[in-house]
C-alpha cells in the first residue's frame, strides 16, 4: 500500500498539533464548541426580511361591510364574531349586561378590524346570564363567524353558552367589551 499525500500532510497536521495541545485540552475544546453550537440559531442576526412589514390579512365580508356607527346592528364593527342576541338591544350596553343579569365567568375572545382607523382589536365577548333569552327585534340576533375558530378550540367557538361557572345558565345575551390592539 502506498502512502498518498493527503494522509502525510494530515498526520503531519495530527503530530504537530500533539506537541501543541494535550489530550485534556484539546476535549476540553471540543466539548466547550459541542455545548456551544446548538447556541449559535438563537444569536442576533439582522436578516435582509426583517425590515420588511407584514403584510396585512385581506378583508373578510364581515370587514369589507361593516360600521362603526350603530352598535345594536350586527354589522358592527366589533360584532365579528358575536353570536347571539346584542345586549345593547336588551336594555344594557356594548360591554355592560342588563339589570338583572350578570356577565359570565368566562368569555371567547375574537379579533376585529376597526373600519374607522383600519387597525385589529381584541374583543372579548362574553354572555350575560341570569334571565330567559332577550327578545329583542331580530336585527338583534347575530351570528358573526368571521374567523371563527373551528370546534376543537373552544375557547375561540362562540357556538357554546358561556354561562357556565356561574350563578344561572340561562342565556339573555352578549357583549362585546374591546381588550385593546391586537398583534
Amino acid at each position: 500500500m502506498s502512502d498518498s499525500g493527503g494522509d502525510r500532510l494530515t498526520e503531519r497536521f495530527i503530530r504537530a498539533l500533539a506537541r501543541r495541545v494535550s489530550r485534556r485540552s484539546l476535549l476540553s475544546r471540543l466539548g466547550r464548541v459541542l455545548v456551544a453550537a446548538p447556541l449559535f440559531p438563537l444569536l442576533p442576526v439582522a436578516r435582509a426580511g426583517a425590515a420588511q412589514p407584514a403584510t396585512p390579512a385581506p378583508l373578510t365580508d364581515f370587514e369589507r361591510n361593516a360600521q362603526s356607527k350603530d352598535p345594536t346592528k350586527c354589522d358592527y364593527w366589533r360584532h365579528c364574531a358575536i353570536d347571539g342576541v346584542i345586549c345593547g338591544c336588551c336594555g344594557g350596553g356594548i360591554h355592560t349586561c342588563p339589570p338583572g343579569s350578570e356577565p359570565s365567568p368566562t368569555s371567547w375572545i375574537g379579533t376585529c378590524r376597526n373600519p374607522d382607523d383600519g387597525r385589529s382589536y381584541l374583543i372579548a365577548y362574553r354572555d350575560c346570564c341570569g334571565k330567559n333569552i332577550c327578545t329583542a327585534d331580530k336585527s338583534c340576533r347575530c351570528d358573526a363567524t368571521d374567523r371563527e375558530m373551528p370546534i376543537y378550540r373552544p375557547q375561540g367557538d362562540n357556538d357554546i353558552i358561556w354561562c357556565f361557572g356561574g350563578s344561572s345558565m340561562a342565556y339573555h345575551c352578549s357583549t362585546a367589551a374591546l381588550i385593546g390592539l391586537a398583534g
